[in-house]
This record gives structure tokens, C-alpha cells and sequence, in this order.
């Protein structure tokens, strides 16, 4: 017979999409607080790793090259029928890894060294891709590449590099302590659950305040972050599964930092565009909600 604390964890998931759902207008307000549930659960996560454990990967360097080529082979295609379809697709397709990638992929038995040093080597290529990429497809063209390396390196490092520090630290001089929060690392899905509700609130939220006139571009932008989110999830559990690590492919390159990816298209792209990384929230959370309620039901 299943025990209460587990029936709460598998109710957990599909009540936080819920309350996404019905509360968005008040999750949408409260969204500033996401960050730190993501330094949270990223700390508890990495709290046993070791420094000698991190290391590059075959798998890690496929993905990459994939994020790197596959952006701009797709924003190539689409803008031949509509710019903004290929931006916001661009703008998924090279964003990183999502700070919370390992952290969703401990839970599902991937590798916490592989997804670590994958999420490090991610985000910080996006740092210096991405930049390029906006000096000919955005429409902030004149500001400097390095200030664009910055200004995307500033919304990365506090939420990979400080946990993964802090992590490390305590695991170094205070063992005991980190022995202790690896215990109750089951704590992470909880607030993975409350930031599940907030960011899909947050996408809900702005759906609703979209340009009703902008419906017909709105519906293709759905339909194109589906099938982005659905090839590269597929994609990735295909790669991952040459190197014995299904569940890390999947998640290193179908589960996206789409806070950056958001803030980017908003900044550098058509501010519509921003709808695709946004709608790919919703797709990606509820996918990983389904593997996660399939691990606990088998």
C-alpha cells in the first residue's frame, strides 16, 4: 500500500499545473521569486557532487553542436515564410540547458555529473552564440557583442555557478551538513512544483494579454513550439541512447532555460516572438510532469 507522503508526491505535479492554471493572474505577480526556488533546488541537487566527477562528455558535446547548428538552420528555413516564426523558433532552439534540467533529470536516474557539467557548457555557449546570432537576425543590432555577452552571462552565472560553488564548498568543509541535505534532497520536487506553478501561471498570464488581432500568428506559434519541444525531447532520448544515457540526452536538449530564452527574444528579437519560448514552457513542464508521474507509477 502506498504511503501518504507518496500519494501527496504524485498528486503534487498535475495540482501544480492546476493552480498555474487558475491562479496565473496572482502566480504571474509573484514570478520574481523563481530564481531563488531555482538556486534552491539546484543547491540540494548538486549538494553531494564532487568536483573530479564533472567532466565533458561525447553526449554533452553532441548536444551542443546540435543547439548550435540546428538554431540557425531552422531560423533560415522558417523566415522564408514569416521572420517572427524564425525568430522565436531561433530563440528556443540555441537557448541553454534549464538551470532546473539536473535537478528534473536526478529525479528520472539521470547522471547529476553529466547534467551538470552539460548545463555549465550549455548555458555558457549560448553566452557567446547567441550574441552572434542577434547582430544579423535581432532588431538591437547596435548593441555591442561584448555588452550582449555580458548582459546574457549576468542572467546565467547566479543561478548555475553560485549553487554549484556554494555545493561544492560545504561538501569540502562541512560533510556532515551535506550528508544531511542529501538526505532529504526529495525536498527539490516540492519546489520544483510551486516554480512549475508560478512559470506556467506566468505563460498563461501573458497569453491573455496578447493582441487579439495577432490571434492567426499566435496559433502557428503554438503549434511550431510543440513540435520543437516534442523533436528535440525525441531527438535527445535518441542521442542519449547510443551513449547508455536516454534520460540525460532527453533532458539536455529538450528541457530549455526558457526564462533566458523569453528575456532574450524580448530584448533582442520581435517582442512577439517571445510567445514560442514561452508556450514551450507549458509543453516541456507538462512532459516532464508525465515522465515523472510514469517513474513514481512503475
Amino acid at each position: 500500500m502506498k504511503t501518504r507522503l507518496s500519494r501527496i508526491k504524485e498528486l503534487s505535479m498535475p495540482i501544480g499545473i492546476l493552480f498555474g492554471f487558475l491562479f496565473h493572474d496572482f502566480l504571474a505577480k509573484v514570478f520574481f521569486i523563481t530564481p531563488w526556488l531555482v538556486f534552491s533546488m539546484l543547491f540540494i541537487t548538486m549538494s553531494n557532487i564532487k568536483i573530479k566527477e564533472i567532466r565533458i562528455s561525447s553526449l554533452i558535446i553532441v548536444v551542443i553542436l546540435f543547439q548550435v547548428i540546428a538554431g540557425i538552420l531552422l531560423y533560415l528555413i522558417l523566415r522564408q515564410i514569416n521572420e517572427i516564426l524564425a525568430q522565436g523558433a531561433m530563440i528556443i532552439m540555441i537557448a541553454p540547458m534549464a538551470t532546473t534540467a539536473p535537478v528534473i533529470a536526478n529525479m528520472l536516474g539521470a547522471k547529476i555529473s553529466t547534467m551538470v557539467s552539460g548545463t555549465l557548457l550549455s548555458n555558457l555557449t549560448t553566452a557567446i552564440i547567441a550574441p552572434i546570432y542577434f547582430s544579423w537576425a535581432g532588431i538591437q543590432t547596435e548593441i555591442p557583442f561584448f555588452q550582449s555577452v555580458w548582459n546574457v552571462l549576468s542572467k546565467i552565472t547566479p543561478l548555475i555557478v553560485f549553487p554549484l560553488l556554494l555545493a561544492l564548498l560545504i561538501n569540502r568543509l562541512m560533510p556532515k551538513i551535506s550528508n544531511n541535505i542529501n538526505k532529504h534532497k526529495s525536498v527539490s520536487i516540492y519546489l520544483w512544483v510551486v516554480s512549475l506553478s508560478i512559470v506556467i501561471g506566468s505563460t498563461v498570464n501573458s497569453i491573455y494579454k496578447i493582441d487579439r488581432s495577432k490571434m492567426s500568428i499566435l496559433f502557428w506559434m503554438v503549434i511550431i513550439s510543440i513540435l520543437i519541444c516534442t523533436f528535440q525531447f525525441a531527438f535527445g532520448r535518441l542521442v542519449g541512447k547510443r551513449y547508455g544515457e536516454i534520460v540525460a540526452g532527453g533532458q539536455s536538449v529538450g528541457q530549455k532555460n526558457t526564462v533566458l530564452a523569453i528575456w532574450m527574444a524580448q530584448t533582442y528579437m520581435n517582442p512577439i516572438s517571445s510567445v514560442i519560448p514561452a508556450t514551450y514552457v507549458l509543453w516541456q513542464n507538462l512532459f516532464n510532469s508525465y515522465q515523472l508521474w510514469q517513474k513514481k507509477v512503475n
